[in-house]
């Protein structure tokens, strides 16, 4: 049986959508899709052997291996006690300021998105750790609600960022050069954080009074062991990853590997390294690396098979065609990944548009690395934006009983989707944000 392409294509697309809205885990999912369109389009023995080939290459992908690295260094990290020590020590340094817990917050944020590379263990850490404290002080709760969320989505973004790992491959760029890429856009939006909780709470200081000044008076030597005891391990860790890949030492699955050693280390200096903590953190590296690269096998058979009935010309062709200019395509290809970030998570949405778009950048003459940091800011806004946003979800299993969902989290994260658009706007219109670092990197 053989079908038109345009039908396969709503087929696959219909189905993804349709399996997705009854709550089928990604990964069945898009085998089943594949499966199907597979038998529709005729394909036969030609169309498993595709399958075959595209569950290997993801076995074989050397790159893929540090995916399972950096998840074990995050939740090592985790697990250390690192984000009470920095909160502690940013608390003590930052709240002589208008609205400084809410930066210290964003500050340890932004220094556990640069050494866990995931979105998840920053928000809930700060959700337990400094969300009680941001409300027993008599900040907004809204406001504390929406630094928590976005200062946690900032995991997805700044390296080691594990989907810039996913991403690398899928596109044919260099991990290292994505990771270098990434770094100023994720402190720019992280900036503009911290300028717009100071401005408003210097505005209105009610929204986040700064400490009491028998809190913050705590001699010099003290504040500074804190700051080195807190900050020094974690930076050092920041540094043995991208500093080695920056310098050329080393490739990034093996700063990925010292990275792990590093957390560990770590962690047995931090004295919460015992046997159940290495057995139980091994375990959680195990199913977290195991559910992200199943959806990536999947999806790499879900685009293959996508590619093979035509779909691939078939959207190329489209786009190209349309009257509204390279930066009328740029904006719809944004917009997919946006609006893709409502129905699932960046592993399945990675395989399936980054292959099909990257051709389009490539015609339409925009940088690859540029256009990826494009796409990367428009998903990490959908994770920030209801209903659907997983890192609003996050805050809520583990905020306190007195934070509505949508009175506190929901209105809480609107200023920061606004940040998130000028900050994409930033990254669109000032390509040396994104192009200048990865054009020093030491080869």
């Amino acid at each position: 049986m053989v079908t038109s392409p345009e039908f396969l294509v709503i087929i696959m697309f219909a189905g993804l959508v349709i399996g997705l809205s009854f709550g089928f885990p990604v990964p069945f999912v898009m085998l089943g899709i594949s499966l199907i369109v597979g038998v529709l389009a005729g394909e036969g023995v030609g169309f498993f052997s595709m399958m075959v080939l595209r569950m290997f290459e993801t076995m074989q992908n050397y790159i893929l291996a540090s995916i399972i690295l950096f998840i074990y260094m995050g939740i090592m990290l985790e697990r250390s006690g690192m984000g009470d020590k920095l909160f502690s020590s940013c608390h003590v340094l930052l709240g002589r300021l208008p609205g400084g817990l809410a930066l210290a917050v964003l500050a340890v944020c932004t220094i556990m998105a640069a050494s866990t590379g995931i979105m998840g263990a920053p928000v809930m850490i700060m959700g337990m750790v400094a969300l009680p404290v941001l409300l027993k002080k008599g900040y907004d709760p809204r406001m504390s609600c929406g630094i928590v969320c976005a200062g946690g989505t900032l995991g997805i973004l700044i390296p080691p960022s594990i989907m810039l790992v996913v991403y690398g491959p899928m596109a044919g760029l260099s991990v290292g050069k994505l990771f270098m890429g990434a770094f100023l856009p994720g402190l720019t939006l992280s900036v503009l954080y911290a300028v717009y909780i100071f401005v408003r709470c210097t505005i209105n200081p009610e929204l986040g009074p700064p400490l009491s000044l028998e809190e913050r008076n705590l001699p010099f030597v003290k504040k500074a062991s804190m700051a080195l005891t807190s900050m020094g391990p974690p930076l050092l860790l920041i540094f043995s990853v991208l500093g080695t890949m920056f310098f050329g030492i080393a490739a990034p699955t093996e700063a990925a590997a010292l990275g792990a050693f590093a957390s560990l280390i770590l962690t047995l200096l931090y004295r919460k390294l015992d046997w159940k903590a290495f057995k139980e953190s091994a375990y959680a590296t195990l199913r977290a690396s195991s559910m992200i690269l199943l959806i990536v096998a999947a999806a790499y058979i879900f685009t293959g098979t996508f590619m093979k009935v035509g779909g691939g010309e078939l959207v190329q062709n489209f786009l190209l065609n349309l009257s509204v200019g390279r930066w009328g395509v740029m904006a719809i290809m944004c917009f997919s990944f946006f609006i893709c970030g409502f129905f699932m998570e960046w592993p399945g949405i990675l395989p399936i548009l980054v292959p099909i778009f990257t051709p389009i950048l490539k015609k339409l003459g925009f940088d690859p690395i540029w256009a990826a940091m494009a796409f990367c800011v428009c998903m990490q806004t959908s994770f920030l934006t209801p209903p659907m946003a997983p890192a609003l979800f996050y805050l809520k299993g583990v905020a306190p009983k007195e934070v509505s969902f949508v009175s506190h989290i929901c209105a809480g994260v609107v200023p920061f989707i606004v940040i998130q658009i000028i900050g994409l706007g930033l990254v669109l219109a000032f390509p040396q944000l994104t192009l200048w670092l990865p054009s020093v990197m030491i080869k």
